[in-house]
Order: structure tokens, then sequence, then C-alpha cells
């Protein structure tokens, strides 16, 4: 790790006010400062910052800071995002991650991780290796000529398919995006991962009210049991009424280089019977426009089985 400066800002205008990498939980920050992947100068703690609180009213809010466990904990949470913090990582590390910081991380390219090799979003023009390398568990959605690496985070995979907003603040003031809007498509700029703009924060993650969101699930398809990344997860919520689906929110993660939302599963499972059969017609075209690389073949089909197992474990007894 090379040598840098630390400074702990007390208020949100400070912050954005002084020059410096933002330091929350340090759970991917400090990883990626040991491997020289990211190299400050200048390193804000912002753990002092008045971005607390969890507010169930009437939706839902989250102040930036609000660490992993809190929030899997809290009642009145959704239960597809309170198990994708729960699955996400171990305790230890949900007890440090903030909110704010999970929904930033890096992804987890070997390549990109490994400052031998070449890598266009830690050096932009100096190419792909993982496009003809070790893709196993690399993106069939999403993808570009220049990355093809999987976003990193569970819980935003949950946020999205809810209709999360974020909240950022900057030297211009305040402003709202769509966590949707928010992650940026690598295209020939992958090093852009999302649309926060320089010494902007995110303050605040706000999921509007989803009554039927209380049918909710997250479920992660990984290696192993214990604390890994996913290569496959979905989110996904369900409004049944007399054993058919009425609305339906579906997003998926580990198979695209951002949280992907699903509408055209959607619009397939609203108005259809709560069966098998429609779960799986609707599932089939989530895999519309994939690209698998060499390694990763496999994902078309985990996913569409992984749509259909929650779409299942959100029914069972009520079909």
């Amino acid at each position: 790790m090379r040598p840098f400066e630390l400074t702990a800002p007390t208020t949100v205008e400070a912050a954005v006010a002084a020059p410096g990498t933002f330091l929350a939980g340090g759970t991917t920050l400090v990883d990626l400062m040991k491997l020289d992947v990211l190299t400050p100068s200048q390193v804000q703690d912002i753990n002092g910052l008045p971005l607390h609180g969890i507010d169930t009213a009437d939706g839902l809010r989250f102040g930036a800071l609000e660490r992993m466990s809190d929030i899997a904990a809290h009642p009145g949470v959704y239960p597809a995002i309170s198990r994708a913090l729960l699955l996400s990582a171990s305790q230890q590390l949900r007890n440090m991650a903030s909110i704010g910081g999970n929904l930033l991380q890096r992804n987890r390219c070997t390549y990109f991780r490994d400052v031998a090799t070449p890598c266009n979003k830690r050096e932009p023009g100096s190419g792909c290796p993982a496009i003809s390398g070790a893709n196993r568990m690399h993106a069939v959605l999403g993808t570009s000529g220049s990355c093809v690496a999987t976003h990193a985070s569970d819980v935003a995979v949950a946020l999205v398919a809810l209709d999360a907003e974020v909240r950022l603040v900057g030297d211009d003031g305040s402003r709202v995006v769509k966590l949707a809007d928010f992650y940026r498509l690598p295209g020939d700029t992958p090093e852009v991962e999302n649309d926060l703009r320089p010494g902007e924060l995110i303050t605040e993650v706000v999921v509007p009210r989803l009554d039927f969101a209380a049918r909710s699930t997250y479920v992660k398809v990984r290696d192993r049991q214990s604390y890994e990344f996913a290569l496959c997860s979905a989110a996904v919520a369900l409004d049944i009424q007399d054993s058919r689906v009425v609305d339906a929110r579906v997003a998926v993660g580990g198979v695209a280089t951002v949280p992907w939302r699903l509408p055209v599963v959607e619009t397939a499972l609203r108005g259809a019977p709560a069966t098998l059969d429609s779960f799986e017609s609707a599932a089939a075209l989530a895999v519309e426009g994939a690209k698998p690389l060499s390694g990763n073949g496999f994902k078309t089909a985990l996913l569409k089985r992984t749509i259909v197992r929650a779409l299942l474990e959100l029914t069972e007894g009520s079909r």
C-alpha cells in the first residue's frame, strides 16, 4: 500500500468540497489499495458524517453509512433486500460494510485486481484479457468488446428490482437518481462504472413503497454455501391473487455487467397463472441478447433455472 494522507470531515459540505477518495467501511477500498489497484494520495474517512438512520414508515430509507448487518436485521425491510444483504458476505464484513459503499464496490474480475495484467477498467485502452481468457465468473449480458466483468453487489440487484433511488450530494447541490440508471454499461468506456460525478457522495438510499414486496426473495447460486460471489442470482417480488400473477419485479445478478432488470420477464408473468409452466416460459425470455464466453456458457441455463427457483419459492402453498 502506498502512502496517503487521511482526513476525517465532520460535515457533508466539507467532505464534498475537499479532494480525496471516500472511506466508509473500507471492505473494498482497503483491499484494492493493498493490491495497488487504487492508489489515492488523499483519503477521507467519512464515518463521522450524519448519514445514518433507517426509516420504514412509507417505503424504505437508509442512510448511506448504515451497516449492511443493521439493515438486514431491521423490521420492515423487504425480504429480498434483507436476504441479499445476509447472503452478501460474512457476518464480520456485514458489520463493517456500509450500504453506500456496497453499491459502489468494484468488480471482482481477477484481471482487474492483478496490476501485472491489462484491464480496460484500470488502464483504459489496454485490453480485456478476460474475453479470451479465464471467464467462468464473467458476464453474458450487457457486455462489450471492452469489458465482460460482472457487477459484484448482491443488494444492488434487489434494490434495482424494487425501483430504488440514490440521493447524491456534491458541490452543485443534491440530486436523486434511479439506481437502475445510476450504473453504466461498459460500452467503450468501462472505466466509467456509474453516474457519480467528481466529489459527489451517496447520502441516502430510497426504496418506494411497494406493498407486494412483502412477498419477495433473493436467490443466490454460488460455488460454495459459505461467503462467495454469485454465479447467478435473482431478486423477485410477486403480487399474486386467485393463483394468478398480478404484478412482478425481477432483476438478476452474477450474469451481467450491471444489476440487470428484466422487464420482459415481468411482462410475461403479469396475468399468467402461478404455475411452473408459466414461470419457465417467462424465465426463458431472460437470456435474450446473452453472449456467452468460452468458459461461462452454462450461465444461460443457470439464469433461467435461478429465476424459476425464486418464483417457486414465493408461490409454494399458494398455487
